[in-house]
This record gives C-alpha cells, structure tokens and sequence, in this order.
C-alpha cells in the first residue's frame, strides 16, 4: 500500500509539472520539448530528485508514447499521398538524406564510436521535426504559401524513409547477422509494400471495418489495432513504430479524423512521458563532455537543412524569399531524433550517444523555431538580393488557395518546372 501511495505520488508529481511546463512553453510561444528533456534530466540518474517507484511505468508509458507518436504521423496522410510524393519529390528526398544524415555519420566515426553508432547518429541528425515544424508554420500564418508544400514534401519522404530505417537501426542494434539483418530489412519493406498496396486499393474497407459512431468503441478499436500490430512487429524485429505508422497509413476519411481527435490528447501525454523518460537515462554530468559536438553538428546541420529547402525550393521553381523560409523552417530536430537515439541507448551501444542527442535537440528545437523566422531576412541583408519582379515578390508570403507555377523571380526561374506537391492531412 506504501508503495502504491508511492507511485502516485511520483507520477502525479511529473504529470502535474508536464502540464506546468507546457503551459509555459505555449505563453512564449515555443515548442515544449526543451523543457521537458529538462524535466527528466532533473529526475533522472545524477539529477535532483531521482525517482523511484513510478520509473517502471514511465518506461512502458514511453514505449505507448512512441507508438502513438507514429499512430498519428501515420493519420496524416493517405496512402496515395505517399505514392505521389515519392514519384514527384524523390530527388528532395535524396538531398535531404545526404546533407544532413553524413554530419552525423562522420561525427560518430570522428569520436571513435564505430559504425553502428555512425547510422544511429546519421538518423538523429537527418530527420527534421514534423511536430515543431507544422506549429511553427502555423504560428507564423506560413500554411498557404507557396513554399510550404515542398516542405511537407521533404517532411513526408522523411517519415516514410523512417519505415525503412527503423528496421535497419532496430537489426544492427540487436547485433545480428547480416543474412539475418538483410531477412529482417526484407520483411519491413515486404509488410510496408503491402499495407500501401492493401491501403491504396482497399483502405475504404479498412476504415468501414474500424468505423463506429461511438467515440469510445473507435477509441478501443483503434488503440487495440494499433498496440497489436506494434507489438507483432517489434516481435519480428521489424521496430513497433513501423508498425503503427503502418496503421495511420491504412485508415482514411472520417476514420482517420475521428482517431486523430480522438487520441491527441492521449498522444500527447505519452509522448511528453517519453521524452521525460529519455531525459531519465542521461545522466545531466556528461553533457558537458559533448557539448562541444554538439553545438558543432548543430551549426553543420543547421546550415545543411537550409540548403536543403533553398534547393527543393528552388526546383520547385519558388521565389528566393520563399527558398530561403522553406530552408530556415527545415532546421528543428524534435521528436524522432530522440526516438532514434532512445533506441541506442537502451542497446546500450555508445554511453554518450544520448547525451550528444539530448544536446544536439535542446539546441535545435530552441533556435529552429529562430532560424524559420529570421533565415530570409538575414539572408537579404547578407547577400543584398533585391527582387526582379517586385509584385511577385510582395505576394510570395501571402496564403495561396492552389499551388500553380509562380512568377519567376529572377531569369533562371522562367525555365524551372513546378512539381506537383501534396497537402499533409
């Protein structure tokens, strides 16, 4: 009875400052992850109330708060958006990739933390946070211009290139053969082409199957689903989060709508336990060791992401105001960098992977809210670039209701071809 009293306690406690700490971040208008990494350092190993009793259910409450982190990522988008970017966008997708997974990559080999590390560490510093990008855009009033689809572009490759790369982390963290390694990447592709082909001609069904018109059962039906197919495809080695994501993808139209209003409010809960959990395993005493790497990678990175978005940008033949946003929007690191090093560290691969990672976001998801603001005017300043087409210009930032070719800006534009982007959500 002590002990239940105990927990309770503690898990109140932590709640309870979740919910303090978000409500500080939201009156400064800045997303909460910093400050709940924070959180879990203070009650981690080596901070200033350790806990005790409730660390237990924290664990499995992150576990839940990476599932449904992925749950949701997967509602926000079809099937046929996904096919679509991937015909339209993939070159934005492989330039992406290379620019920004290498830092992390050659920072790992530099300190000495071999190979697996390397791919661990490539991931943390490729992937942009969804979550902080799609607020920041909003805050901003950014949601109809023009650039914003080439953004949600590289977002969605991004989060689809996840369910290829979590089964490849998942295999060589497990330290397996590379025959068994090679079978386990087979399945995640095979099970990942099939729920796409299977969500593509028959998500309808899907969605008719799991529809209900009470919210509770939609609740259970959903939940259930997705907790299960998780479960089978961390037992196959394939990662759970993959698994999830698997589940958004399938569900479509007011299914989908329903679920994603349904279960934001429990996504959010247990993605803050998550990341306060990550915060628990790393110990705030070495931080300061990697420090150093980190505020270099962040700088590399930061600069790596915004030729990233000025490049997609610019092939979709958008305004140098525009390429210059859509880079600086790019730069936050959020959610799915701490979900890709928390895998590391419970393999328990490289003891300062988390503290570089923890590092690494803190930085990142402070100045990337920064970066999306101030890119394109200190860009103007620096390079002194004045417009060609002074109306096309003015209007770039303004809310457009369709994506259509934009007035080109300066004489190589004329000749650049707009692809075709796709809407999240």
């Amino acid at each position: 009875m002590h002990s239940s009293a105990v927990f309770l306690i503690e898990f109140g406690a932590v709640i309870l400052g979740l919910g303090l700490l978000g409500r500080l971040a939201g009156r400064f208008q800045f997303s909460p992850i910093p400050l709940y990494l924070l959180a879990g350092l203070a009650f981690g190993e080596g901070g200033l109330l350790p806990l005790g009793a409730s660390e237990e259910f924290v664990a499995i409450g992150a576990e839940i708060g990476v599932v449904l982190l992925l749950l949701m990522l997967g509602l926000e988008y079809s099937a046929s958006d996904l096919v679509s970017n991937l015909k339209t966008q993939y070159p934005a997708g492989l330039v992406d990739a290379t620019l920004n997974a290498l830092p992390g990559a050659v920072m790992a080999l530099l300190l000495g933390w071999g190979p697996v590390a390397a791919v661990v560490l490539a991931g943390v510093t490729w992937i942009s946070s969804s979550g902080v990008i799609a607020k920041v855009l909003r805050d901003l009033g950014r949601l109809g211009n023009r650039e914003t689809p080439v953004i949600l572009s590289i977002l969605v490759l991004e989060d689809l290139a996840m369910a290829v790369y979590l089964p490849i982390v998942t295999a060589l963290l497990a330290g397996v053969t590379l025959a068994a390694g090679s079978v386990t990447l087979a399945i995640a592709l095979g099970v990942a082409g099939l729920v796409l082909f299977v969500a593509v001609r028959f998500g309808r069904h899907i969605s008719r199957f799991v529809s209900s018109d009470d919210p509770e059962k939609l609740l259970l039906v959903v939940l259930g689903l997705t907790l299960l197919v998780a479960g089978i495809a961390q037992q196959l080695q394939v990662s759970a989060a993959v698994g999830a994501f698997l589940v958004g993808i399938a569900l479509t139209g007011s299914v989908a709508e329903g679920t994603h209003n349904l279960l934001s409010p429990l996504r959010d809960l247990f993605a803050a336990v998550f990341f306060v959990f990550f915060g628990l395993h790393t110990d705030p005493a070495s931080i300061p060791p990697v420090l150093l790497p980190a505020l270099a990678l962040a700088v590399v990175t930061t600069c790596t992401k915004i030729a990233t978005g000025y490049w997609a940008a610019r092939r979709a033949g958008i305004s140098v105001k525009g390429r210059w946003r859509a880079g600086g929007t790019l730069v936050a690191r959020g959610e799915f960098s701490i979900v890709i090093a928390g895998l590391a560290v419970t393999a328990g691969i490289e003891p300062s992977l988390g503290p570089l990672a923890t590092a690494y976001v803190l930085i990142l998801v402070v100045i990337g809210p920064l970066t999306a603001r101030w890119t394109q005017p200190l860009a103007r300043r620096l390079f002194r670039s004045k417009p060609a087409a002074g109306a096309a210009e003015a209007t770039d930032s303004e809310p457009k209701t369709a994506i259509e070719p934009e007035a080109a800006t300066e004489p190589d534009d004329a000749t650049e071809p707009k692809a075709r982007e796709t809407q999240r959500g």
